[in-house]
């Protein structure tokens, strides 16, 4: 299985080597998608399966603490996140690429290029139902949401974690709210994925993506980029999230799916897959 090694410091100024397992499939323009809390690489299956066949080059990965990849105690935060993206960038020499970030992995999306894209590596981003660009509430972030939200996901995560990731999942993609919900199988599978982690990671992850700022990040956005988002996507809901990116980046292309939850991905896979293919491609 293919895996890059890193020897990234964090934070806390602790060094230790991580694994970060990849997928490289097809040929073509590179897309490099960054997978969301709690899953891992293979939220993106609908996706491997459909690009490559309009010659695009689609890399997944594991982010820390995720999936294949090792789970150190540390490193949960986003400047460790965006060197573990840059490393991934270099080790595949890929050039003229587009990221796209899902829910937390917009997070990576705004730091990488804040941080790295002097080089010009990456010529296109989309955020997709994203955390961008600061998901907490306070004084100057009204539209916010409390820390007493993220404090009782982080209690019933240390409680019962299954219990928590199975209730989660049926908000994550419409379930019971719209007319064409995913499959019970299709939930168990769900499941089995995002349980494929360390309980530590689960929890220190969604601590950074629940509490990190990334509105100086977003003003430094000029590429192109797409914004995409379900307008009744409960898990972050779009009033705080993309309503409030595309007011810090304005030449955004900014596309609403009137139904969509926040797993729009797979429920609306392939019109995502079309809007994708078409944006890469341009």
């Amino acid at each position: 299985m293919p895996f890059i090694t890193t020897n990234s410091v964090s934070l806390s100024g602790s060094s230790e080597e991580v694994k970060l397992f990849y997928q490289d499939i097809g040929r073509g323009r590179p897309v490099v998608f960054i997978h969301g809390w709690p899953l891992n690489h293979e939220m993106w299956e609908y996706q491997v399966n459909e690009l490559p066949k309009h010659n695009i080059r689609v890399i997944t990965y594991d982010r820390r603490g995720f999936g294949k990849s090792s789970r150190p105690w540390e490193g949960y935060d986003y400047d460790t996140f965006a060197q573990d993206l840059k490393l991934i960038l270099e080790h595949l020499n890929l050039t003229n690429v587009t990221l796209a970030g899902f829910s937390m992995g917009g997070g990576e999306v705004a730091r990488y290029l804040a941080k790295y894209n002097t080089d010009g590596r990456v010529t296109k981003a989309a955020l997709i139902s994203a955390v961008t660009p600061y998901l907490l509430k306070t004084d100057d972030n009204p539209t916010g949401l409390p820390q007493q939200m993220f404090d009782e996901i982080k209690q019933q995560l240390e409680e019962d974690r299954p219990k928590f990731l199975a209730s989660f999942a049926k908000t994550f993609y419409g379930v019971n709210l719209f007319s064409h919900p995913v499959s019970e199988e299709f939930l168990q599978h769900n499941l089995m994925r995002t349980l494929n982690s360390a309980g530590y990671s689960t929890i220190k992850a969604m601590q950074a993506w629940s509490a990190t700022d990334f509105r100086a990040d977003l003003d430094t956005i000029k590429i192109p980029l797409l914004v995409l988002h379900g307008k009744e996507d409960q898990t972050v809901p779009i009033d705080a999230s993309a309503e409030e990116t595309i007011k810090r980046v304005p030449h955004a292309e900014y596309i609403v799916y009137d139904d969509a939850p926040h797993g729009l991905f797979y429920t609306h896979r392939h019109r995502f897959n079309d809007e994708m293919i078409n944006f890469i491609n341009r």
